[in-house]
């Protein structure tokens, strides 16, 4: 089975790599991806790039998608947007933010409300949205929980997608993490919204024997269980891991487990096509 990685991080911060140090215990390199890739049958991955990049380069790849050892070439990226810098200044954002989506490897847009103090519907992000559209490109959105304590959850809760996927028919919007742990009110958003898509990326943290010991553990599966059923949307549904957050091949068997296998392919793979339209021209020219 072809499975695309649709929420994944690569860039040379400290952060990460303490993460893949401390909690997934993984060898957070390139060629540590390309090997986890082949383990578990991934052929592609959507990079989500974060906000707040010191180093901008005017051409070639962003620093967010290279690390020590290089890079891999079936990756593309969902560019991370800094509201903060918007405010401050939104014309020079705006062109930074333009140029990105110009480059090939530019797949979508990345909002990461929580981490920063402004809602998904603040009228700052209403350019971020026209760019969007002018595209063809999702708009992926971190909803639910943080990594950080100082985030505002308020900020962050999947309802807060409504608004916007009601005022702007014509973009696809990506709940990421199911906005976990109000996966109840994710799974009304996708089967409210046409436009809505939930990623399944980062609802572990930790080792394969961490992600073994979730697996197997009824009330934890049952919590996502039950969104699922209530949904019955799989075809809103997108395979992501949040890498290095967790180990790819094991998180593989642990999403696979919560998804009746008639649909496998399409939350593994097809609807990542349908959701990233780049991903269409990068598989095909590697085919």
């Amino acid at each position: 089975m072809k499975i695309i990685d649709a929420h994944l991080h690569f860039a040379d911060r400290e952060g990460f790599k303490k993460t893949a140090r401390d909690i997934s215990e993984i060898s957070y390199t390139a060629r540590g991806l390309r090997s986890e890739f082949q383990e578990a049958g991934v052929i592609a991955g959507i990079v989500m790039t974060t906000m707040g990049l010191e180093s901008r380069q005017p051409a070639g790849k962003s620093p967010e998608m290279r690390l020590e050892d290089g890079t891999l070439d079936n990756l593309l990226a969902c560019i991370g947007i800094n509201p903060v810098q918007l405010s401050k200044d939104p014309k020079a954002e705006l062109y930074y933010i333009e140029k990105e989506l110009n480059k090939p490897y530019a797949a979508g847009i990345k909002l990461y409300p929580g981490y920063s103090p402004f809602y998904v519907s603040d009228p700052l992000y209403k350019p971020v949205y026209v760019l969007a559209k002018k595209y063809g490109v999702p708009v992926a959105i971190h909803c639910g929980d943080t990594s950080s304590p100082r985030a505002q959850l308020k900020y962050s809760h999947p309802l807060t997608v409504d608004e916007v996927a009601v005022k702007y028919p014509d973009i696809d919007f990506i709940i990421c993490h199911m906005g976990d742990p109000w996966v109840l009110d994710t799974a009304e958003l996708i089967s409210k919204n046409h436009n809505v898509y939930a990623d399944m990326s980062g609802l572990i943290a930790g080792n394969a024997m961490v992600v073994h010991k979730r697996r197997h553990t009824p009330l934890f599966q049952n919590h996502f269980m039950q969104a699922l059923v209530y949904a019955e949307s799989y075809d809103k549904l997108l395979f992501g891991t949040d890498w290095p957050l967790v180990p790819v091949a094991p998180y593989v068997k642990f999403i696979k487990s919560l998804i009746p296998e008639e649909f496998h392919d399409d939350v593994f793979f097809n609807n990542a096509l349908k959701v990233f339209p780049k991903l269409k021209e990068l598989l095909r020219y590697k085919d």
